[in-house]
């Protein structure tokens, strides 16, 4: 099975030099990867600590654990890669970091040279992401790995009969530390003990926020101390349910942020000319009146943490998509949360929408019954809300526990 991957690494590398040219994000991804070797040679002779995240959700599981060895290991240098665009180009310059790049494909040679050069003293892989040609070289140089934040599922080719090549790669890691009791036991159905439900890190990371000045004050401005909708990391799909209800169920009183994905402007002109009511740009603000306009419309990104403080309901994008963006944030501040009705895949979601803090929406008859119960009902949105916070508050301490054995490590 492993010669059939590689080949596969192979077609896939020559596929991808040709569809660069016609997907951007594409040519993102492989024109990124030049780089990748002559970034990590400034690493050279250097004790390296190396996280490994797929995008920008992982990189967020990551940075509580970087934050602590960053302060308290300053002898090391720390590399962050990315495999996916979408976390490489916003934390590019995480100032925490001494490198950050993309990990290149996993070819064999890929792998033996990356692990050469890098010659890191620990790895840390988040959440799911398994490379079994990088995963054997670790083996084999028997450089400390672990997994943290890890989800398993019953599907994964670790499970399946003629997933040998896979199981047999997962004997890199010294440790798994997985978010739930589910993913313990499906590693110990293929013979791996050396692991414990530590939870999700995003936890420690989120309820830092509400130790930060969150306010904005052109937000406050725009807001008016009126009743207010934030919708964060929307898609096309969830910004059609958004724009009906804003412009046939919203009365004038009501307050929108909307928080786009694609932030390009030819995206956010267009959606802008699809809402009938008085709508701002984040990029036009200065010098206007805000309060006087009812939809505020977020085209840069960054601040979308904060935007959540100053929301009475939340709406979480990409849950009508399958690609869920996060709802822990909003979930901190005590307030409801709406999302899509395609969410199987992430945990916090399905905890959740199971006990109450966050209702599920599959089409616009049900978005606005939603909506419009949330708001008329405030005794509702104070007891959602405050099952939001206890949630967030009942599974912090990953971190440490993942610290706990990196300093013995270390």
């Amino acid at each position: 099975m492993m010669f059939v991957y590689n080949i596969l690494i192979f077609l896939t590398s020559l596929g991808l030099k040709i569809a660069k040219f016609f997907n951007k994000k594409l040519k993102l991804f492989v024109d990124g990867r030049k780089d990748t070797f002559a970034k990590i040679s400034e690493l050279k002779n250097q004790d390296v600590i190396w996280f490994h995240a797929a995008s920008l959700g992982e990189f967020e599981q990551a940075r509580p654990i970087i934050e602590e060895v960053k302060k308290k290991y300053k002898n090391y240098k720390i590399l962050i890669t990315f495999f996916s665009p979408s976390g490489y180009e916003v934390r590019k310059n995480y100032i925490l970091a001494d490198v950050v790049c993309y990990l290149p494909l996993d070819s064999k040679y890929n792998a033996r040279r990356f692990v050469k050069e890098v010659n890191p003293k620990l790895v840390v892989f988040i959440k799911y992401e398994f490379w079994p040609n990088l995963l054997n070289e670790l083996h084999k140089k028997e450089i400390t790995t672990i997994l943290v934040s890890g989800i398993l599922r019953q599907n994964q080719l670790f499970f399946a009969w003629y997933g040998g090549f896979m199981r047999k790669a997962l004997q890199v890691f010294d440790y798994f530390f997985v978010q739930d009791i589910a993913s313990q036991k499906l590693l110990k159905t293929i013979n791996y003990t050396n692991v414990s439900v530590a939870g999700d890190t995003r936890f420690d990371r989120v309820s830092k926020i509400l130790e930060q000045n969150n306010s904005l004050e052109f937000i406050n401005q725009f807001k008016d101390n009126k009743y207010t909708i934030v919708a964060g990391s929307t898609w096309a799909s969830d910004e059609e349910l958004l724009i009906h209800y804003i412009n046939t169920k919203s009365s004038e009183s009501d307050k929108f942020i909307i928080a786009p994905h694609n932030i390009k402007s030819e995206a956010i002109l267009d959606l802008k000319k699809l809402i009938q009511k008085k709508t701002v740009l984040y990029s036009e603000k200065e010098g206007k009146n805000l309060e006087s306009y009812q939809v505020f419309i977020v085209d840069t990104i960054g601040i979308l943490t904060k935007i959540y403080a100053a929301a009475d309901i939340a709406y979480v994008g990409g849950g009508l998509k399958t690609g869920l963006h996060n709802i822990l944030e909003p979930a901190t501040f005590g307030i409801p949360v709406v999302i899509g009705n395609k969410y199987d895949k992430f945990k916090e979601a399905v905890d959740l929408v199971r006990i109450g803090g966050c209702i599920s929406i599959k089409n616009q008859e049900e978005l606005v019954k939603t909506l419009d119960q949330l708001k008329e009902d405030k005794s509702l949105r104070n007891l959602t809300g405050i099952i939001n916070k206890k949630y967030i508050q009942d599974n912090l301490g990953a971190t440490q526990l993942i610290m706990n054995y990196l300093n013995k490590k270390l």
